[in-house]
């Protein structure tokens, strides 16, 4: 994650270009990586919803496709908004760190101050405007990831190791990932096989946060963005 008020101006600018989004420096989703059975005393709490075993990993990337933050240690069965409650990151945002800058991320999240979610039923045309401009700022993260498991496809078929090794694999994947960014390498081709491993995996449906009815604090912050900013742009 970026550390310093430079290195954060300059994610919110990179998002910034995509869509006109403001003050995003990371966007946030989960997916699955595949494993096999772990075994022990409770191995179905790594059966997701599409029945494999799996682990779901978080990422957070700028506007690149670069990770800025993964986290895997949670099963297939936990949701995405709960690997986010329980993260580190969350708790740095909360006590300052990263000032008014904030996270986008898909409705399998709710809604706070510094992660914006899209809205469910938009009526106006600054609220159509704004989903517009928060699913393409987030799009990053999508591409990343399909990226990542192209770069190495075993994250799609499947890691056959224990646990702990393969918490290892993904983060280091992660990393030479990050690398092969930098280094602009080319992406290898992809077969019909990798194609329909990747898809199954990336597509694992997680239940939408519904928010609280309407004047909480963190609808405000949204609310305040649409009205203050996006009504400004038609």
């Amino acid at each position: 994650m970026p550390t310093t008020q430079e290195e954060m101006q300059h994610n919110s600018r990179q998002f910034y270009e995509i869509s006109h989004f403001p003050k995003c420096i990371g966007a946030l989703d989960c997916t699955h990586v595949k494993i096999q059975s772990p075994g022990g005393p409770e191995p179905e709490i790594y059966r997701n919803r599409k029945s494999i075993f799996s682990m779901n990993v978080q990422g957070i990337c700028d506007a690149s496709c670069k990770f800025e933050n993964v986290v895997c240690r949670w099963a297939g069965s936990v949701h995405d908004s709960t690997i986010f409650n329980n993260s580190n990151i969350r708790t740095q945002f909360e006590n300052g760190r990263y000032a008014s800058y904030c996270l986008v991320g898909d409705s399998g999240y709710g809604i706070k101050p510094f992660l914006i979610t899209p809205l469910a039923n938009p009526g106006t045309a600054a609220e159509h405007l704004f989903n517009e401009a928060q699913i393409r700022t987030r799009n990053p993260i999508e591409r990343c990831f399909g990226i990542w498991k192209r770069r190495f496809p075993i994250l799609a078929f499947g890691i056959r190791l224990q646990l702990r090794k393969v918490e290892s694999v993904v983060i280091a994947t992660a990393v030479l990932h990050n690398i092969a960014c930098l280094l602009n390498e080319d992406l290898p081709p992809i077969t019909e096989e990798e194609e329909a491993a990747i898809d199954f995996v990336n597509n694992i449906e997680v239940g939408r946060v519904r928010d609280a009815a309407g004047l909480n604090q963190n609808n405000r912050v949204r609310n305040q963005l649409i009205h203050d900013y996006f009504n400004q742009l038609l």
